[in-house]
């Protein structure tokens, strides 16, 4: 299994900068999903604690509608160093024969106003969430949800004839 964890160029405005993303080696008639990991909730004090004049920047393109609480919500849905490495540990030693990658890269800062929030999106045909702190056994304090596109990935039997 690959772990890349891409550390930070400078310093980071919050604590709260790191994504996350698995790679599952076989996942609902696909081969090699990736799959974004997002906190679905946070505690409301923290939020508040944040300059948000630093933390956002302007809309990633001039004409659009700046959504700052979408802005807000993809920081905190994102991890803490300790989060990373606790979630690290825990899907090597849980999922380690399902796992093909677990990657982590800091979000980058000032956070463009117009990225939609992973909690923000809708589940529909081939995107949906997996709620690992639903599945029997887990052990982080913490939750988490995956969101998963499978449009992005050829079946396995497709895969397995080219």
């Amino acid at each position: 299994m690959l772990i890349d964890i891409v550390p930070a160029l400078e310093k980071l405005p919050v604590d709260r900068a790191w994504s996350m993303s698995i790679v599952i080696k076989s996942f609902k008639g696909r081969k090699d999903v990736e799959v974004h990991l997002f906190r679905p909730e946070w505690d409301c004090l923290e939020e508040e604690s944040y300059d948000w004049d630093v933390v956002l920047g302007d809309p990633m393109h001039p004409d659009m509608d700046a959504d700052i609480g979408s802005g807000r919500k993809l920081v905190m849905e994102s991890f803490t160093p300790e989060e990373r490495d606790m979630m690290v540990a825990y899907f090597q030693e849980r999922y380690k024969g399902k796992l093909e990658a677990i990657r982590s890269c800091p979000i980058d800062f000032p956070v463009p106003l117009g990225i939609p929030a992973l909690c923000d999106i809708t589940e529909g045909k081939d995107i949906g969430f997996i709620l690992f702190d639903k599945i029997p056994n887990y052990t982080l304090p913490f939750p988490i949800r995956g969101f998963f596109d499978l449009s992005q990935h050829p079946p396995i039997v497709e895969a397995q004839q080219q």
